[in-house]
This record gives structure tokens, C-alpha cells and sequence, in this order.
């Protein structure tokens, strides 16, 4: 009923000022927003970042969810990168593919953890932030939740990513590899041993990749957007925008 008071309103000045269709489109789209109270921003937009997660971290923690995610696979260490060519040169070519496949297979394991600790994170959003997200960039949402949450998540996350790294054997290939070439006479440069926090990073960094994704797709894609209030609120902000 309130809808068509508004629509008969804007309906009513169309016909008396001489209005566009296109500017009788923005005063509805308008109203339609303005009737948008902050609890339903604020719970779309955690809805929409909860989606977002629970999609990525599926996304992420499926066998080859890193490994073959062109977008997401984790590459050696930087300083092991330098030396790649040299490792397979002298024979260790299937040590450094072990090593590739089982840093990948830790990371998808850990990302099955990753999820409630987003979720507790997203919770603790303000109905302020949520209106700067609505009105933001594609991945405003995303910046956020990186923004925000980061240091935490690394703390949470890194010992999930060490047992994961233990499990898969990653540890224990990595640091082999690492020491036998730190053993070579020729040697100036050593190769650090220690996996755990270059994972931890590579994985969240892959983790809000795909939480962007997801998030871009809920904004432009309608058939994204699941539940009633998702739609409410992503609607509201598309009649906005035009």
C-alpha cells in the first residue's frame, strides 16, 4: 500500500512538472531504498558476506580448490622460486612438485576451518559499515572483512594451516628440500625452513579472492542473491545506481 501511494505520488508530479520516465524511475527507486531500515541493510549485507564465505571456503577447501585455481594455487616461496631451476637441474624436480602439491593440499584442508572464524568476524559489522559497503565497489564488502579482520584470522587460522601442513606431509618435504639444498657447498644464500606463516598468508589472501568473487556476484547477479532480504536490499541499491 505504501508503494502505491509513492508510485501514485511520483505519477501525480510526472504529469503536473513534465518529468522523464528515467526521472519518475529515480524518485521510486529512491523511496524504495529509503524504506530500507538499518537492521535489514545491516543483516543483508552480513548475509550477503556470510554467502560469500561459506561459498569460497567451499570453494577453497575442495580437493583442488588451491591447487588447480589458477586464481588461487600456491606457488614455492619467493626465495625457493630463485632457486627453482637449480633444485630440478640437479635431480630434485619431483621433490619440488611434492612440495607444490602438499603446500596446495594444506591449504584446502585448512580453508574447512576458515569459515566459522569468518562468520564471527562478520558478526561484529556496524550498521554504519554496512551502509558504506552497500554504496561501495564491487568488493567493498571483501576490503572490509580484509581490513577489519586480518591480523585476527592469521592468528586463528595459522595453527588450522600447521596441522594441515603436518597432515598432508607438507612440513616434512619442504624442509628435506630445503635443507639438501642449504647443504650444497655452493650455497651463499640459505632457504628459510619454515612453511607455516607463508602458507597461513597465501591461504587467506586466496580465501577473500574467492570471497570477492562471490560478493561481485551477488551484486550484479540476481539470481545470486538466495533470500528474500538479499534481494530487498541489493535491488533497492541497483534502482539507485541508475
Amino acid at each position: 500500500m505504501k508503494y502505491l501511494s509513492k508510485t501514485f505520488f511520483a505519477l501525480l508530479v510526472f504529469s503536473l512538472v513534465g518529468c522523464t520516465a528515467a526521472e519518475v524511475n529515480k524518485f521510486l527507486a529512491a523511496a524504495s531504498e529509503s524504506a530500507l531500515t538499518e537492521n535489514e541493510v545491516g543483516n543483508g549485507l552480513k548475509e550477503a558476506l556470510i554467502k560469500g564465505v561459506t561459498e569460497g571456503a567451499n570453494l577453497a577447501s575442495a580437493t583442488d580448490g588451491f591447487l588447480k585455481n589458477d586464481l588461487i594455487r600456491i606457488a614455492l616461496p619467493e626465495d625457493v622460486q630463485r632457486v627453482e631451476s637449480t633444485l630440478r637441474k640437479v635431480g630434485l624436480g619431483s621433490q619440488v612438485d611434492r612440495v607444490i602439491t602438499t603446500i596446495n593440499r594444506g591449504a584446502e584442508n585448512a580453508a574447512k576451518e576458515a569459515k566459522p572464524i569468518f562468520i564471527a568476524a562478520i558478526k561484529q559489522m556496524t550498521i554504519t559499515d554496512a551502509w558504506n559497503i552497500l554504496r561501495g565497489e564491487d568488493d567493498a564488502a571483501t576490503q572490509y572483512l580484509q581490513r577489519t579482520t586480518t591480523e585476527e584470522l592469521t592468528a586463528l587460522f595459522q595453527p588450522h594451516v600447521q596441522e594441515s601442513l603436518n597432515e598432508v606431509g607438507a612440513t616434512r618435504y619442504y624442509g628435506d628440500l630445503v635443507n639438501r639444498y642449504n647443504a650444497f657447498p655452493t650455497t651463499s644464500r640459505k632457504l628459510d625452513p619454515d612453511l607455516n606463516a607463508y602458507v597461513t598468508q597465501m591461504a587467506i589472501q586466496g580465501l577473500f579472492k574467492l570471497v570477492a568473487q562471490e560478493e561481485k556476484a551477488i551484486r550484479e547477479n540476481p539470481a545470486e542473491r538466495t533470500t528474500a532480504l538479499l534481494k530487498r536490499v541489493f535491488s533497492a541499491q541497483d534502482s539507485s545506481a541508475e
